[in-house]
């Protein structure tokens, strides 16, 4: 009863208290730095995501890297091939802690068309945890959108 009313006296101040933890994920999951692997047609919807008519940077996810040492999100756009596992795998080894994965299309949740091909792995599920699933054949870039806000709402705790 006594910390309600220390808690309410302190808003009033205008004087916020939260857990380190807290504010740690708040500002993790307000600047992803996306590491991008496409093949197919969805790297081209996520091209669109960043381009001016659907506009990633009004999220604040528009820095999308090219090493893996300086992402903490792979998105991963499209079916993986046999041939690529040992890339994506080496990929996902050298980005650092924490790091997510959102899988975007349904070559990259599940195989897709090609699953019955023999070079395409059925999902990246099969290589590592995935955080977000997008679905579609391609997705849309405001399907990529809201697949990184609930990646979002995922990191700060609230889902």
């Amino acid at each position: 009863m006594a910390l309600e009313q220390d808690i309410k006296v302190l808003e009033k101040n205008n004087i916020i208290v939260s857990t380190l933890d807290k504010l740690w994920n708040w500002g993790r999951s307000h600047s992803f730095w996306p590491l991008t692997y496409g093949c197919n047609c969805c790297p081209i919807e996520m091209m669109a995501a960043g381009a001016s008519r659907f506009d990633i940077a009004r999220y604040g996810y528009e820095v999308f890297r090219a090493s893996p040492r300086q992402a903490d999100l792979l998105i991963v756009a499209g079916p993986i091939t046999l041939k690529m596992k040992p890339v994506i795998e080496r990929v996902w080894a050298q980005m650092p802690e924490p790091k997510w994965v959102v899988a975007m299309g349904n070559c990259a949740t599940s195989g897709g068309p090609f699953k019955d091909g023999y070079s395409v792995l059925p999902g990246c599920d099969s290589l590592f945890d995935v955080d977000v699933f997008v679905p579609g054949c391609p997705p849309r870039p405001e399907a990529l959108f809201h697949g990184l806000l609930e990646l979002k709402k995922k990191v700060e705790g609230k889902s």
